[in-house]
């Protein structure tokens, strides 16, 4: 008879069949879709809504835009308290919860006249946010799933959450064609319903923190704040969120000052959303001959290279595709290293509050730096917002690859 292992114990607790190598597959199963769905309509369902909603409202884009702003910020700021509850209770509560008030938020969204009423909602959907997506559901996965096979686990999760984009779009452009932007939001927020709701109500069950695997060493909690490698870690990864911000909201424009047209332009940046999934698979694999935080640091580093040239290059299509052929494989790479890194230096124990921690001064990066490369644009135009860029993106591989020098609070070094 196999003997009962605690991961074999858990699994069974969770009342799910784990798979092959110990993963959850129903718990993976379910926040993928999840994942993909939460994304998809709290997030990229906006930017095909902006142009009908700003005309409706009778305000400006950049006024509508404001409201995702906010939101990403408010979820920024309920970072550390949603990471701190999920240490302490466990996710399925709060993101059951989340799931409500996300259907919720999108249905009083369908419902504005005003532009407080739709800076409110969106403070509201930045709640929901916090409390449904990467962040919360990677913890729960941490706290069920057996050390060997976490990141697997959360590669499975983001592998399909990371065609949202691919999928809410232009999904979302085909129901604007066929009905009005709240009649549209109606169904989105009853499809985010139907499927998440029931998901995390049902799938999240004895998920809790007492459930969560034994940590593989001491992890003194606490003491993560006063370790001056997650300040490089943390630096890393700021940079690199404000890096990635810029170019999700930009790059269409700049390529259409090169020359491409609108159409080309977006279907280049649409190979951004492509090659980050690929770009997952890749750095997973890497991980069983190099430390993540290197494979981070090397693939930083090439995307602020790649993405230098681009400048001088870009004017060619071929020389745009190879450019940003190289930049997209590191465009969704902090969602999988992130928390490979945590856990391989700080181990389970307080996972949430940790990663939490990370995540606030990114998110908030990720909702300002726009912004502030805009204001760059107009002074000096596009092209030293790209060279800033580069050299913020290889400034992160560096702080992320100096990380691995600082010993890890218990004295011990990083595995090489």
């Amino acid at each position: 008879m196999q003997p009962r292992t605690a991961a074999t114990a858990r699994t069974r607790s969770t009342g799910r069949r784990g798979g092959r190598f110990g993963v959850p597959r129903r718990l993976v199963a379910a926040l993928a879709v999840t994942q993909t769905v939460g994304y998809g309509v709290l997030y990229y369902a906006f930017s095909a809504l902006l142009g009908p909603m700003s005309r409706d409202l009778g305000i400006s884009t950049s006024t509508a835009a404001g409201a995702l702003t906010a939101a990403i910020l408010t979820t920024g700021l309920m970072a550390v308290p949603v990471g701190r509850w999920l240490d302490a209770r466990g996710g399925h509560a709060l993101m059951t919860t989340g799931s409500l008030l996300g259907a919720a938020a999108v249905v009083a969204w369908s419902q504005v006249h005003s532009l407080p009423q739709l800076y409110v909602v969106f403070v509201l959907i930045g709640v929901a946010s916090a409390m449904v997506l990467y962040e919360p559901a990677f913890a729960v996965v941490v706290a069920v799933t057996a050390p060997e096979a976490r990141t697997r686990a959360l590669l499975g999760i983001t592998l399909v959450a990371g065609f949202a984009s691919s999928i809410f779009i232009p999904l979302t452009g085909y129901l604007l064609e066929a009905t009005t932007w709240r009649d549209t939001l109606l169904i989105l927020a009853a499809g985010y319903a139907v499927l998440a709701i029931p998901l995390h109500a049902v799938v999240l069950r004895r998920t809790g923190p007492r459930h969560r695997a034994a940590p593989t060493r001491s992890s003194p909690t606490r003491s993560f704040l006063r370790d001056a490698g997650f300040w490089l870690l943390a630096g890393g990864f700021v940079l690199h969120a404000a890096a990635l911000a810029i170019v999700a909201v930009h790059l269409v424009l700049y390529l259409t000052g090169l020359g491409h047209s609108p159409a080309v332009a977006a279907s280049l940046a649409g190979l951004l959303g492509l090659l980050s999934v690929t770009g997952r698979v890749v750095a997973s694999l890497s991980a069983r001959w190099l430390p993540m935080a290197t494979i981070t640091a090397i693939v930083l580093i090439a995307q602020g290279l790649a993405i230098s040239l681009l400048p001088f290059t870009g004017r060619h299509l071929a020389g745009a595709i190879g450019c940003l052929t190289l930049f997209g494989l590191g465009f969704g790479i902090a969602s999988i290293a992130a928390p490979a890194i945590l856990l391989d230096r700080y181990g389970s124990d307080g996972y949430a509050t940790t990663a939490g921690t990370l995540a606030t001064p990114a998110i908030i990066a990720k909702a300002c730096a726009p912004l502030g490369a805009a204001v760059l644009a107009e002074t000096t135009g596009y092209q030293p917002v790209i060279l800033t860029v580069a050299s913020v993106c290889v400034a992160a591989g560096l702080l992320i690859a100096a990380s691995r020098w600082v010993p890890p609070p218990t004295g011990r070094r990083p595995s090489t």
